[in-house]
């Protein structure tokens, strides 16, 4: 019997939005990768592709083994239906307490969403995303209106996480280790490959990582951990 390996196809998928248009081919398998490319790129457009929430042009997307998806918007606004912070814990299947507890929010549980502060609003919607698992996790700008110190642990937890999540993000400094980077430029979605191989195709790479790179010191991934381990071989 064959066993079927969990993965998500783009065979030539087609988006077209006036005069602007995007085109995506690849394999992502079960890990984490990040997507890159310019503001207006077509990042969050392939988000909703994946998702099966914006229709294909052409081509096709193919789902092995993906029986659960979840696509996280970058504006947090958009995902709430509580009318307290407590109910919208509730709406996700979860214990309150605990997404709370992860998103520093104790306190709050009878206040409405709306009343927290950007940063608060978004530790929110992603604790409630991360209390449940997801054969394909979509995250749109998931560091967007976080400090570093939620930055960090947003990376720790996706590490943590099964099944393909897909990070889609202008992000430049602190960033989880991934399986394979991706970009898009000039409407086509280009597979950049895994570190620290990826580094010498990926236009959008981080300043640091292209400069260790330039000096034989490449990371052996993104994370800060990484990133620090190769700055200091600067000194040895």
């Amino acid at each position: 019997m064959e066993v079927q390996i969990m993965n998500l196809t783009l065979n030539r998928a087609f988006a077209v939005r006036d005069r602007w248009s995007l085109e995506a081919s690849g394999t992502f398998e079960e890990g984490v990768h990040l997507v890159s490319g310019d503001v207006g790129s077509g990042k969050s457009t392939l988000a909703l592709m994946m998702a099966g929430l914006f229709p294909l042009s052409g081509g096709s997307i193919g789902k092995t083994e993906i029986r659960s998806c979840m696509l996280s918007l970058q504006f947090p606004e958009l995902h709430i239906t509580g009318h307290t912070v407590n109910e919208e814990c509730a709406s996700w299947g979860t214990s309150a307490d605990e997404i709370l507890g992860v998103a520093g929010l104790r306190g709050k549980e009878d206040v409405s969403p709306f009343s927290l502060s950007r940063g608060e609003l978004k530790r929110l919607q992603l604790a409630c995303i991360f209390s449940n698992d997801y054969d394909l996790l979509l995250l749109d700008e998931p560091f967007s209106s976080l400090d570093c110190t939620e930055k960090a642990k947003v990376c720790t937890i996706i590490g943590q996480k099964s099944g393909i999540t897909i990070i889609f993000t202008h992000e430049q400094e602190i960033l989880p280790r991934v399986l394979r980077i991706w970009e898009i430029v000039d409407g086509v979605l280009n597979d950049c490959g895994r570190p620290p191989g990826a580094y010498t195709h990926w236009h959008h790479a981080p300043p640091l990582i292209t400069w260790l790179e330039a000096h034989g010191l490449a990371p052996v991934n993104l994370s800060p951990e990484d990133v620090a381990e190769a700055a200091c071989r600067i000194q040895e």
